[in-house]
């Protein structure tokens, strides 16, 4: 079999959804309803999906350091804002594009994080959360005292957007997909992140630092990794999103406390550690929260309109599913979706708590086919002497 005929059928098989797993097929199918959704629903909720989308950028630069790494940060609106009004402050007093200011203003939040990041990693448990609480209180105060340049409480004004057409419509449904693009984007890079090497030593510093140390590596470097990649997605969602028709400079769509909060919920919500499970949490509670925003029933016993105690509503929706789901809606649904495959099988889960031989993971399967093609291949391969020119030139023992 030659080398392209390998790659191609490597190809096909990562295309090919029946090598999946069902939650990799559900998860491609809400992407496409995503991608779909502009055509699927009504203008106003084409905007209430773009903050949605943004909102779970947020939860998923949280979970990358937070939830892998175990370092809880009760303060990420701090790079939001640093984002947000660092490319705002570039647009409005120099003049420059968004396409200029989106990445300058991402590398000023990763410095910005590092400066409060590396020290703050030496401490452990409390200690480090104070400090991530305390930084974005000392930028809201730096916004307020030097108001003149920050707007103070009221913020900036709105920089230039980087898609703006004349029909209304056609510009929140353009800004959509860029949420959408830059969703999938970030989503793609944090899953590679945390499912490579570097992802199960994030992992492994949440559940014993001490046995990380132990064992060669340094936790420190990997810490400041994840911080850093943490305040890069932060700091690119904040800049993107004041340049959209539904985002603004200000402190309470970037740094207020809520913000932080609400992003901690939705990334514990859909279940620390997963990146997943912030993405779709961070969507739905948002959306969710708008809808009963626009619920205009009377509640009897209250004698008031669900809208008007929607944030009341959400805390105990919220509460509630805390204590049924303390896991993570996702990793209940791959549970549960699991056994429910199993019952149909007429197969009994795997002793461990793992997957089945057969349900196991796609990549894997084609990675070990394409390890066996060129093993095939290299059998087949006359070996020449050490020293001697050709694709086996040289023994490299």
């Amino acid at each position: 079999m030659s080398a392209d005929a390998t790659a191609t059928r490597g190809l096909v098989g990562l295309l090919d959804p029946r090598r999946y797993g069902l939650r990799h097929q559900v998860g491609a199918v809400g992407l496409v309803l995503l991608a779909l959704a502009p055509y699927l629903v009504p203008t106003v909720w084409v905007r209430n999906l773009t903050i949605a989308l943004f909102f779970a950028m947020f939860a998923m630069s949280w979970d990358v350091v937070s939830g892998y790494t175990g370092q809880i940060s009760f303060g990420h609106a701090f790079f939001f804002a640093i984002g947000g009004y660092s490319s705002a402050l570039l647009n409005l007093e120099l003049g420059l594009p968004p396409v200029v200011t989106v990445p300058v203003a991402v590398v000023v939040t990763v410095v910005a994080g590092l400066l409060v990041g590396v020290p703050a990693l030496r401490l452990r448990g409390p200690y480090f959360s104070l400090v991530t609480l305390v930084a974005p209180t000392i930028l809201l105060n730096v916004f307020i005292l030097f108001s003149d340049t920050f707007g103070g409480e009221l913020g900036l004004d709105s920089p230039a957007p980087i898609l703006s057409f004349d029909d209304l419509a056609v510009t929140l449904v353009a800004n959509y997909y860029l949420a959408f693009a830059l969703f999938v984007g970030i989503l793609a890079v944090l899953l590679a992140v945390t499912r490579s090497d570097a992802g199960a030593v994030f992992t492994a510093i949440r559940e014993d630092e001490d046995a990380v140390a132990a064992s060669g590596l340094n936790p420190a470097k990997f810490k400041v990794f994840a911080f850093a990649l943490s305040a890069a997605v932060g700091g690119l969602a904040g800049a993107v999103f004041v340049h959209t028709p539904i985002g603004n400079p200000n402190p309470s769509q970037l740094l207020a406390l809520t913000v932080s909060i609400e992003v901690i919920i939705a990334a514990i919500l859909g279940g620390m550690g997963t990146i997943v499970g912030a993405a779709v949490a961070g969507i739905f509670l948002r959306l969710f929260q708008l809808y009963l925003g626009t619920v205009e029933y009377v509640v009897p016993v209250l004698d008031t309109a669900v809208a008007d105690v929607d944030l009341l509503l959400f805390s105990l929706v919220t509460l509630v599913l805390l204590f049924a789901l303390p896991g993570g809606i996702v990793r209940w649904a791959v549970h549960g979706g699991g056994a429910a495959l199993d019952n149909i099988r007429g197969r009994d889960a795997a002793t461990d708590g793992g997957r089945d031989p057969p349900d196991r993971d796609a990549l894997a399967a084609v990675r070990e086919s394409w390890r066996e093609d060129v093993a095939a291949m290299q059998a087949h391969v006359p070996r020449t002497e050490p020293g001697g020119d050709g694709p086996a030139g040289g023994d490299h023992r």
